[in-house]
């Protein structure tokens, strides 16, 4: 397959942040590929390129890319690896590449006739023939960086298995999200409620304890098969060998009792990520020894990389992995990160990122992988494609 002609855009989602859109050409017709880029990134992420940056390089990308011919998708990440050739993906930027690589598998997706997933499957996952549902990680109460309050904890997320139906669990999640923004619109006596960046309710409540009590309470109410997961983001709150938490610090010792409690309190808590900062290690085996099997899953601390998965696991931190494609650059290491993370016994959940566009990719990758969970957001705003998405794939 050849590539005729290549270009970029600045585009910009429902919060008004800008992103990145890549078009390849093949067959006189553009594939495009929209980038989203995280709010809290880890210090081991691909770099993100901004639109000065992009044009800094795109010429030397043209000129090397344009004209040539590809018979798979991991022949052209390999070439613009090597065009970029650096670890963190400082040479051409990780969104570049990214829009590249997925732009490109759309095309051979088309001219080998089949879906972006089945192409993914095909290449990278070979011995995986059954649907595995997955886990949806819905964002309904955001904290941290992701809001303007005084939660520590960036993410309480409901955890919905889609196995008994995706119409269904889809439907159910889309109720319990109403039915606790009534609970909490009651509760602050605010309408209409202010939203986070990821769709989740965004305001100030006692302390971190009090929406994991909330999302219990209506979880009991409705009793609806739900559980709940947290995600800490802790490396946003890590101050030198300390954590900044409740405006109090904490050692990691005196963090693992507060998880701890939180787990003894609430049995619908089953999942936490980045419990600790990604330089504390020591934090995440200590944890991970007195977590009661929970999910612990790594983010910030293993960036879709597939060396730092496997040296965590080999370690025995984490029990799970975030994936996130912009992380690590291409759609080959994403998959290769996957495929990594299950030979090594760890549950992967595919994640969108904070400053998200309209792109569905995600579904694909979760859909090619079979994946254990699929991070998405709360059902609202740019978010509702991917559920939407998510429906048409495992329906």
């Amino acid at each position: 397959m050849r590539i005729e002609g290549l270009k970029y855009r600045t585009i910009f989602n429902s919060g008004g942040k800008s992103a990145l859109e890549v078009g390849v050409m093949v067959d006189k017709r553009w594939y495009l590929a929209e980038i989203p880029s995280g709010q809290s990134a880890g210090e081991r992420e691909a770099k993100v390129f901004s639109i000065p940056e992009v044009q800094s390089v795109w010429k030397k990308i043209v000129l090397r890319v344009e004209g040539l011919k590809f018979k798979t998708l991991e022949e052209f990440d390999d070439l613009i690896l090597r065009l970029d050739g650096t670890e963190r993906k400082t040479g051409l930027g990780g969104n570049v590449l990214l829009g590249l690589s997925l732009a490109f598998a759309r095309a051979l997706a088309r001219e080998n006739r089949v879906e972006l997933w089945q192409l993914l499957r095909e290449e990278f996952f070979s011995g995986v023939q059954e649907i595995k549902y997955p886990v949806i990680f819905a964002n309904l109460i955001e904290g941290g960086v992701h809001a303007r309050n005084n939660l520590d904890i960036q993410e309480y997320l409901i955890l919905a298995d889609t196995k008994p139906g995706p119409l269904e669990t889809i439907g159910q999640l889309v109720a319990f999200y109403e039915t606790l923004g009534e609970y909490i619109s009651a509760r602050a006596k605010l309408r209409p409620l202010p939203i986070g960046s990821e769709g989740g309710y965004n305001l100030f409540w006692k302390n971190n304890e009090e929406p994991i009590a909330a999302l219990a309470k209506i979880i009991k109410a409705a009793k609806l098969p739900f559980r709940i997961g947290l995600d800490a983001a802790a490396s946003e709150f890590h101050e030198d060998d300390s954590y900044r938490f409740e405006s109090r610090k904490r050692t990691s010792e005196h963090l693992r009792k507060i998880y701890s409690r939180y787990l003894k309190k609430y049995p619908e808590l089953v999942s936490l990520e980045d419990p600790f900062g990604q330089n504390d290690r020591k934090g995440f085996k200590d944890f991970i020894k007195t977590s009661g099997g929970i999910l612990v899953v790594g983010d910030d601390l293993t960036t879709t990389n597939p060396k730092e998965i496997e040296r965590c696991a080999e370690e025995g931190l984490i029990s799970g992995v975030i994936i996130k494609a912009n992380q690590i650059g291409t759609l080959s290491e994403t998959c290769r990160a996957i495929n990594i993370a299950h030979a090594n016994g760890l549950k992967c959940v595919v994640s969108h990122r904070g400053q998200e566009t309209e792109d569905v990719f995600l579904a694909d990758i979760a859909r090619a992988g079979n994946t254990y969970g699929v991070k998405i957001g709360a059902p609202a705003r740019e978010r509702i494609l991917k559920y939407n998405e998510l429906l048409r794939l495992y329906s």
